[in-house]
């Protein structure tokens, strides 16, 4: 049995779920499989029908679902109502969408006739982590499905709840056996991701565990969708607004989900003649706009952090921070009623005068603590921001869009914000991945679809068509 407690009131037991033995494994993926030849067999139109449908399942729930999901993960209460919310639009986006991602291409011409036929993989493992965990199950099943897979979630055992109750949900008005959830740790997901009848592989999560799937799956030749970590930088022009609406935006791209958040800004490069600047105007958005305490609380826009583990390595990067000479600003506001030694609570920090190489700014810190850094020179500027083995987002802020955007074209991330950072720039018909080590493949946009289907080609050459006038070499190479 998995049992999670809550991260806010550590004594709190959340519930327990069952933990799917390995050898299970062979009698789901076959059950999958079985499924899944119905399924593609059905229209597409008609499969994403039924998506809509289940869709419209969920809605009802979000409230308590949403209570759930706070209470397993210490994610705010209404910001997991908005990530399930959000979820559903994806999901009916895709439903939407696909039909016409996914119909055949015919070209016939003087040429010869060629169709390209996109075509399911079959059976697809889905292992998800517990930060967002809808969204980042929803991002793999909406297009898994649609493109005509059975698929089998495995969820974070950190956050097993939420996501089981809305698939549940969700197959629920599916076919039987085409949308399965089995619960473990890694030897539930090696077993899965391992397994013969396992045809594609979608991962989100860290970059080690990822490396751990990717070995998995390459035991059988499976192919992956890998969304892996990242340290996103922030660059500041010399004539980006700091006014207190852009500076909001910015605290809750570093600190939604206490900073969880692979895309969270992570590391922030100010002109060195607005640095002082940067420093006061952040810190006066974040004390209007960030509250920490229990994420079930009226007006709390943070909660605390996953494990004790978490906390611990996050305060020792401060720690570290303060030694190399690090200037440690407290920002936000703390709830008068918050038990601080009761859950895994983090004071949100930014954090000044560092060097590069310090810990907080080279690694991914994947918590409420912020490195802010001087620059003066734009070259130097773009290969500090481009240091290190990770290339997930970025963002430029700049009042010039043009210029924001040459920049951003230097910049070695999958995914660059332009005067923004975080889900408030992400768009349904954006396709977003990451580049380096933050993993292969893409979510969301129509390439988030394709991810999901083979192409297939039928040719015939003109020249070899019935009736045609003449005929080619037989070691002729094409034209």
């Amino acid at each position: 049995m998995i049992s999670r407690f809550n991260p806010a009131r550590t004594r709190e037991l959340v519930g327990t779920v069952r933990v799917t033995p390995p050898a299970a494994i062979e009698r789901i993926v076959h059950f999958a499989g079985y499924a899944q030849r119905a399924w593609t067999a059905t229209a597409t139109a008609e499969r994403c029908a039924l998506l809509s449908t289940a869709a419209d399942l969920v809605q009802p729930k979000i409230a308590e679902l949403a209570t759930l999901m706070a209470r397993e993960t210490g994610k705010v209460r209404a910001d997991c109502a908005g990530e399930i919310g959000f979820a559903l639009t994806f999901l009916r986006w895709v439903a939407g969408r696909a039909p016409a991602v996914l119909a055949d291409r015919v070209t016939d011409d003087d040429l010869g006739r060629l169709l390209l036929r996109r075509s399911p993989y079959g059976v697809v493992a889905a292992i998800t982590p517990w930060n967002a965990p809808v969204i980042l199950t929803m991002l793999k099943v909406g297009p898994a499905l649609a493109a005509g897979n059975a698929i089998v979630v495995k969820p974070s055992p950190l956050a097993p709840f939420a996501v089981e109750a809305v698939m549940k949900i969700m197959a629920s008005g599916l076919p039987e056996g085409v949308l399965q959830v089995v619960q473990g740790d890694g030897d539930t997901g090696a077993a899965l991701v391992g397994h013969r009848g396992v045809h594609k592989v979608a991962f989100t999560g860290g970059s080690a565990a990822g490396r751990l799937v990717a070995a998995a799956a390459a035991g059988q030749t499976t192919p992956c969708v890998l969304e892996l970590g990242g340290n996103d930088p922030v660059l500041l022009l010399p004539d980006a607004d700091l006014s207190a609406e852009p500076m909001r935006r910015l605290v809750m791209a570093a600190y939604a989900t206490s900073g969880q958040v692979c895309m969270a800004a992570k590391r922030v490069y100010v002109p060195a003649a607005r640095h002082e600047e940067f420093v006061a105007a952040f810190t006066e958005a974040a004390a209007g706009l960030l509250r920490v305490g229990d994420p079930l609380a009226e007006g709390v826009t943070m909660g605390p952090v996953i494990t004790e583990q978490a906390a611990a390595r996050v305060e020792s990067l401060v720690e570290d921070a303060v030694e190399r000479g690090g200037r440690v600003h407290p920002v936000g506001t703390v709830a008068p009623d918050t038990d601080w030694d009761g859950g895994h609570f983090v004071r949100p920090v930014l954090v000044a005068g560092l060097p590069d190489d310090a810990p907080l700014v080279a690694e991914e810190q994947f918590g409420p603590a912020l490195p802010v850094l001087a620059y003066t020179a734009e070259d130097d500027l773009v290969a500090r921001a481009n240091a290190g083995d990770l290339g997930l987002g970025a963002s430029v802020w700049s009042a010039d869009e043009e210029r924001a955007f040459a920049l951003a074209g230097r910049i070695e991330a999958g995914f660059v914000f332009v005067n923004t950072h975080n889900r408030t720039g992400m768009a349904l018909r954006a396709p977003f991945g990451g580049v380096k080590r933050s993993g292969y493949g893409r979510e969301y946009g129509d390439e988030g679809i394709t991810e999901y289907a083979q192409t297939r080609v039928l040719h015939a050459p003109a020249s070899f068509r019935p009736g045609a006038a003449g005929s080619a070499s037989p070691t002729a190479y094409p034209s």
